[in-house]
Order: C-alpha cells, then structure tokens, then sequence
C-alpha cells in the first residue's frame, strides 16, 4: 500500500473511497514482492500493479466488490496453464493477496490517513496488518515509528500490541517490508497471528566518488532506481552542480574525509571512479571497515593490483579486502559512460537482492528470489544475516589464500 501513498493521499484528501489489494507473500517466481499493491476507487479508477498483468483484472474485481461489502479478504493466486480460463500466474509463482476497504466510516480509515500523509511527507514509518489468525484480529492495524511509539491496537489486546510494535519497529530499523509470525499471546508460542509489515523508510544512498563523465552516467541510473545519489570530489572545478544535475548532493572535500562525516547505512552503495591512489587509498581504508552493502573501485587489473597492495600496507585486513568489488562492475563488454554505469548498477543491484549475474537462459533457479518471513524476530534476524556475512567474508578469505599459495591455510 505505501509505495502508492502519494495518489492514495490524494484521494483521501478528495474524500473518495477506495480499497487497496496488496501482496502479503510470494513463492515461486512471480513479479512483484511483498509490499506492491493495486488500488481502485469508487469511481473505477485503478492505479498500481500486483502481478504486471497475470492477475490484475481478477484482482480488481475483488477490489470493487471490498468497496461493496465492506470486507477484508485474503486471496490467492497460483500457477494457471495455457489451457485455464482462470486467473493464475503464468510463470508458476504463488501470490498471497489482501484487499482492505477504505471506505467513509470505517475505523481505520483515519489511521491509514495519517500514514498515507507521513509517508508522503518522507518520514519513517510501518504500518503492520493482520492477515491471517484469529477472527477477531483480522485487518487490524498499527502504526509504528522509529522511536517505539504507535498508533492503533490489535483487538485491545495491550500485550500482543506492545510486542508486535517492538518486532516492527526493529524490522522498520533495518527497512524490511515482509511478514511477521507472533503468537497470540506476545510470546513465541500460542496461536499463530501472522502479519504485514510495510516499511518506508528513506532511500538508500549512492555516493560516488570522483566527479568524472561515468559518474554523470551512474547518477542518472541512480536515480532511475530509486536512489538518493551524492557526488563527492576534491576538485571544486569538477564538482559543480551544472555537471550533475541530477544529483541530490555535490560535495566538495576529500573523499576520506567526507566519508568520515556522512550518515551511511547497510543499504548504502559507495562506487569510488576517481582511480587515484591519492583518493582511494586513504578512501577505501575507511569504506571497507562500514557497515554497508556494496563497496566498488573503478580501475584496470593493474590498478587494481596496485590499490591492494597499498591498501594492504595501511593495515587493511584480508577479511575486509574482500568486500572490495574492483574492477567494478559486471562484465557487460561496456565502452561508453552510459554502458559503464550500467555494468556497476547490476553489480550492486546483484548484491542487494542475491543474484548471481549470470544470463537467466539455461539457469533452473528462481528467477525471483523470496523474501523471508520474520519468524525468529527482525532484530534477531538482522544478527544471524550479519553472523552469514562474516562466515561469508572468512571463507572467501580462507579461498584466495588457498587458491594463492597451493595449500590449505592453517586452521
């Protein structure tokens, strides 16, 4: 539902009513992921997408009959075979759908009112709902921000509604929009009350590094995904605004040392072009030692070599090196800025989402990879994902040695 609050907020403030189908769960391979949603108003109007067409007419129809009768329902789609008449998804995946009525009257509409504005004005925010459980708690709501505070209740229950805002608001810290299992109770135990979180929170940053003709490229690309893109450089001739107009932000200062002031996050790109080692080293010795997701240098094989090993030297541990992708990018056989920009935007869209890079024909794996549901908890989640991580970067460690030296590293 929130990544259509700016027209839904809209028809709010033109008192419309409308209902709202959004994608609870995904298995299989299907199109959209948990959060996407479809909306029709009372006058027929239809904005949104849940399946990029497989189910979108079934869907809208259940929309029109939630503005007649006023109920939440959760419905799904599965596979449908060229010979089925039925709506279904094509490409074999599973949809778990929820359409919830906003009509004149209702409760809740004043509570998804207020979210709608908040998201709208860029603040954070999640809205968790019911989906599944007992009666009595199906399509509540609850609002939840970033400092623990909450609007709404699940069925006056005081406890159930304190612990699901403390799971959501750790889900809305990391920006997870996904499902969450409770038990009735509060506990872990119980009957299971399962429900969607939605979570907006501010875009991700993309800070490139060395105001150059391939950073005009990637920012324009960064900004088509959805990115909040900084371009930093120490050469105020370089860094103007009028070269990098689509930029958010055009800073001035040496890149290690803007580094070292700016707020990134686990959801943060860092793409150094400036390919100095002036610039980089200093840079990359910081970046590499952050929590974020996606480190990448812009130089040849020789560069490269060179960066390392001037890296190594300022006490870069082999762990942390292997964060670094450089060459960035995927090989794409690109030449121009624009195609350049586009070999390290996969890269890092790649790493955001597990991919693999390799060319879907003859691969046999999902082509939509789940988003898994928080049954252990987001906060806990967030600890075994960061645990993975770590094994991840040791075993890659414990490769390169093995693969440099022809034997087995010591244990």
């Amino acid at each position: 539902m929130l990544d259509l609050a700016g027209d839904l907020h809209h028809w709010v403030g033109q008192g419309r009513d409308f209902a709202v189908a959004t994608i609870v769960e995904v298995s299989g391979s299907a199109p959209r992921e948990p959060g996407a949603a479809l909306a029709v108003d009372d006058r027929g109007t239809a904005i949104g997408s849940v399946s990029g067409g497989c189910v979108e007419g079934a869907v809208y129809e259940l929309c029109r009959q939630a503005l007649q009768d006023g109920r939440t329902v959760l419905e799904r789609f599965g596979y449908s075979d060229d010979t089925a008449f039925a709506a279904g998804l094509t490409c074999g995946g599973t949809l778990d759908v929820l359409v919830t009525p906003v009509r004149q009257g209702d409760p809740a509409r004043a509570l998804i009112a207020s979210t709608l504005s908040a998201v709208r004005s860029g603040e954070t925010v999640a809205l968790a709902r019911t989906v599944r459980g007992s009666a009595d708690l199906l399509g509540h709501q609850l609002v939840v921000r970033p400092d623990g505070t909450y609007e709404g209740t699940l069925a006056d229950r005081a406890g159930l509604t304190r612990s699901v805002a403390a799971e959501v608001r750790a889900m809305l810290q990391a920006g997870r929009t996904g499902t969450l299992v409770i038990g009735t109770d509060g506990a872990r135990c119980g009957e299971p009350l399962t429900l969607l979180i939605e979570a907006s929170v501010p875009s991700p940053r993309l800070i490139v590094f060395g105001a150059i003709d391939f950073a005009a490229a990637l920012v324009r690309l960064g900004k088509f995904l959805g990115y909040h893109v900084t371009v930093c450089d120490a050469r105020p001739v370089f860094a103007t605004e009028a070269r990098f107009p689509e930029a958010d932000e055009v800073v001035t200062e040496w890149p290690h040392r803007y580094l070292d002031t700016t707020a990134v996050d686990e959801r943060t790109v860092l793409c150094v072009l400036t390919h100095d080692a002036k610039f980089d080293v200093p840079l990359l010795e910081r970046a590499l030692r952050l929590p974020v997701a996606y480190v990448g240098a812009m130089g040849s094989r020789r560069t490269h070599e060179d960066r390392v090993a001037r890296l190594r030297e300022a006490g870069v541990t082999q762990g942390e090196l292997v964060r670094l992708r450089s060459p960035i990018g995927l090989d794409l056989g690109a030449r121009t800025p624009e195609e350049t920009a586009l070999s390290i935007a996969s890269e890092f869209v790649a790493d955001r989402y597990g991919g693999t890079g390799r060319p879907l024909t003859g691969t046999r794996e999902p082509i939509h990879l789940p988003v898994p549901s928080s049954r252990l908890g987001a906060d806990c989640v967030a600890r075994v994902e960061a645990k993975l991580a770590s094994v991840a970067a040791e075993l890659a460690a414990w490769r390169e040695v093995s693969l440099s030296t022809g034997r087995e590293p010591g244990r």
